[in-house]
């Protein structure tokens, strides 16, 4: 099979964009179809080579039902390889990325959109937290005590905290990097710089994470270009490749009854040895990494589970701006889920535009200089299952 290129994308900022009842707004398929068509332009190919369309599954509180069919026809094409919405808690922009690939791999196409809507902003708090509690448990044993999936990344922490004796402080330099890269990153939901003081001054939203340290809800749509690698080498332009995919599910719905180390982020751990396996490289090899980090410490876990940073310094290697722009190994160089902004559905597809723009040069103040090889990552819920992709630069 040969390798899968991205060669095109586009995206709204992130941030408010669902209109509330009687106010006018742009509706989804308005707002997408806007981001379509820049990134198809972006890619210089025709609408008629497009022979397929991954949609990751709008949130149920989308206006319009059969989206993906209903986008096919508004934009007025017809595909012979494959129209589909998939779905995955967290990681549904990045199945959507992978059956793209999958397609195009097997040959039903030549060029494919990965792409996504999440419209989230105009539901009441009570309504999307009965919801989120409905996702992180069982429905008969946790959702009625009221489990949030903030709590979960709150236990991590505090487990994190007295394991290898980090400071709340430590944890929270992540959010004051994350908010200096959303800064430089004019997609991002929250550009305003934050001090250290200023996190720590936040109201507690699960002890020990305070509202600066978890993710904003986000409203945003997106679109990449994928393609056979024929297809991006006779652009005779420079483009990006898929090196390496890993995934991993552990079996366990997010809250495990299993006693395991609840803060190595096993899924993680063998869906990164997988990708860089297969892309024959060393976690050393990379110039960047794009996790789907919701929180703080979620950034300070994968990142040591992919073996970026050694196993309990990941907060450290914060605090000391080792893995802030210019440092040792840029981490969430587009602001992270905390800044940049988690519209969740689509958020892994957030992560690997910017993974892209960093490897194709194009991300102006924030670049990372001669990136080469990025990695990006999506997880269903707790990092019970992981998505790794490894992506590199052709010029």
């Amino acid at each position: 099979m040969g390798r899968v290129a991205v060669i095109g994308y586009a995206a709204t900022p992130v941030g408010r964009l669902q209109p509330r009842t009687g106010d006018a707004g742009s509706l989804e398929h308005e707002v997408l179809a806007d981001v379509v068509l820049r990134a198809v332009e972006m890619a210089q190919v025709d609408k008629s080579d497009i022979g397929g369309l991954s949609f990751a599954q709008p949130r149920p509180y989308t206006q319009q039902k059969y989206f993906g069919t209903f986008m096919a026809s508004y934009l007025q094409l017809p595909c012979d390889g494959f129209v589909a919405e998939v779905l995955g808690n967290g990681m549904t922009g990045g199945l959507a990325f992978e059956h793209a690939a999958d397609n195009i791999r097997s040959g039903r196409a030549k060029v494919a959109l990965a792409l996504g809507v999440n419209y989230e902003t105009a539901i009441s708090s009570g309504e999307h937290m009965m919801s989120s509690m409905r996702a992180v448990g069982d429905v008969d044993f946790q959702a009625p005590f009221g489990i949030t999936p903030i709590a979960w990344y709150a236990m991590d922490m505090m487990r994190y905290m007295h394991e290898f004796g980090a400071t709340r402080e430590d944890v929270a330099t992540v959010a004051v990097k994350n908010r200096h890269h959303a800064s430089l990153n004019p997609l991002a939901q929250y550009r305003k710089p934050i001090t250290l003081d200023e996190v720590m001054a936040q109201p507690t939203i699960v002890y020990p994470l305070g509202l600066y340290e978890v993710p904003p809800r986000s409203d945003g749509a997106v679109c990449l270009v994928l393609a056979d690698e024929d297809v991006a080498r006779a652009s005779g332009r420079p483009y990006v490749v898929v090196r390496g995919t890993g995934f991993h599910h552990e079996g366990a719905h997010q809250i495990t009854a299993t006693p395991n180390d609840m803060i190595a982020l096993n899924a993680a751990q063998k869906a990164g040895g997988q990708a860089f396996a297969e892309a024959g490289l060393k976690p050393s090899d990379l110039d960047f990494a794009e996790p789907y980090a919701p929180c703080t410490i979620v950034e300070v876990l994968v990142s040591e589970a992919l073996g970026i940073v050694p196993r309990g310094a990941g907060a450290k290697f914060a605090a000391e701006g080792r893995t802030s722009l210019g440092g040792d190994i840029p981490i969430s160089t587009s602001g992270g889920l905390t800044s940049r902004g988690h519209p969740a559905y689509v958020t892994p597809l957030y992560n690997l535009l910017e993974a892209v723009e960093q490897l194709m040069h194009q991300a102006g103040d924030r670049q990372v200089q001669d990136a080469s090889v990025g990695l990006a990552t999506a997880e269903l819920g707790n990092y019970n299952a992981a998505l790794v992709h490894i992506l590199e630069r052709v010029s």
